[in-house]
């Protein structure tokens, strides 16, 4: 049997015998009792996960055309009443979801027939405007995650993991959209950047590299040999005009695949969906990338985000086709509102 192919039978078996472990480490931070209550499960790929103003969580389903018929999905979670129902469908193949200060949804829809741009929504009209698609005059490759600064500069991180149109452009970067519109691309050597986040004292800003070696899943023959790059939390000093220097790499997750997305509590501890196939789950890291905590997911997880208000300790997890949740001891970070 081919290693790809048993790896593909092994690797889920042990994970789900891992989820069945409880979180572990700093009781300050978890409770080694709490564990995962699933709220949505049967998509294809959950991710993007987070809270808006009103306390309502969203998250995307990213369906993939070789494997789906469908067009993608934003998907929103009630808290009150535990429903989840569609809030937009197609989705433009969204990934990452964040709300700015003043409530406005910001998505990053990606590649595989989906919108390859940053659009904005304003929720009380349910209008969208696009921030970004082209830079230099050239398309984007796949937008995949968005951070936000208090300064109401955007940062989004733009990959190719999958899609079948071009690739436009000769970097994959991280780029910055200042308030004025204006478009920078400020991060060049993270190696293919994903999951990105401000920290909240805004002079960090963390990406994470997960180079899988290949610009087509779903399209990469069993037999192939890919050639993966860098996997690892890198960390960047943020220098008030925006721009970004690379200071270190907190975690080398090599050879095992890097994290996706993360999150920050209001302490700068970083909720880190950690995708190692032999310890899948969250890691709770301090901000120099100690671990503090973990909590083991059934699957690869993919984001976190953290609840509002009265759920403001409520940590949301996206995770194969599943979104869950699970009671921490810190509150989530989350910008100031503003008008």
């Amino acid at each position: 049997m081919p290693l790809r192919r048993l790896l593909s039978i092994l690797i889920p078996a042990a994970a789900a015998l891992l989820a069945q472990a409880p979180p572990s480490g700093d009781p300050s931070i978890i409770d080694s009792s709490a564990r995962l209550e699933q709220l949505f499960t049967g998509g294809v790929l959950t991710e993007g996960v987070t809270s808006a103003p009103d306390g309502t969580v969203y998250f995307s389903d990213i369906t993939f055309s070789h494997l789906s018929k469908m067009a993608g999905h934003i998907m929103k979670f009630d808290p009150r009443t535990k429903q989840v129902t569609v809030y937009r469908s197609p989705s433009g193949m969204s990934n990452g979801l964040k709300f700015d200060a003043q409530g406005r949804m910001l998505a990053a829809e990606g590649g595989d027939y989906g919108g390859r741009r940053i659009i904005r929504t304003d929720m009380s009209t349910g209008k969208s405007e696009i921030l970004a698609a082209m830079f230099e005059g050239r398309a984007l490759n796949s937008p995949n995650d968005i951070t936000i600064d208090e300064k109401g500069r955007v940062y989004f991180s733009d990959p190719r993991y999958l899609g079948w149109e071009p690739i436009d452009q000769p970097f994959q970067a991280v780029y910055r959209i200042d308030p004025d519109r204006s478009i920078h691309r400020i991060i060049t050597d993270a190696g293919k950047p994903n999951g990105v986040c401000v920290s909240p004292d805004q002079k960090t800003l963390y990406v994470v590299s997960n180079d899988n070696g290949t610009t087509g899943i779903g399209r990469v023959p069993e037999s192939a040999p890919v050639a993966k790059g860098r996997m690892a939390l890198l960390a960047y000093d943020l220098a008030p005009d925006g721009t970004a220097r690379f200071r270190k790499m907190l975690i080398d997750y090599a050879p095992e695949d890097g994290p996706d997305g993360l999150a920050a509590d209001v302490d700068g501890n970083l909720y880190v969906a950690s995708r190692r196939v032999s310890r899948p789950g969250i890691q709770v890291l301090s901000p120099d990338g100690r671990e503090l905590a973990f909590i083991p997911t059934p699957n690869l997880p993919t984001n976190v985000g953290f609840g509002r208000g009265a759920e403001a300790n409520m940590l949301y997890i996206t995770e194969g086709g599943s979104v869950h949740r699970l009671l921490v001891k810190k509150k989530g970070y989350q910008l100031p509102s503003r008008p």
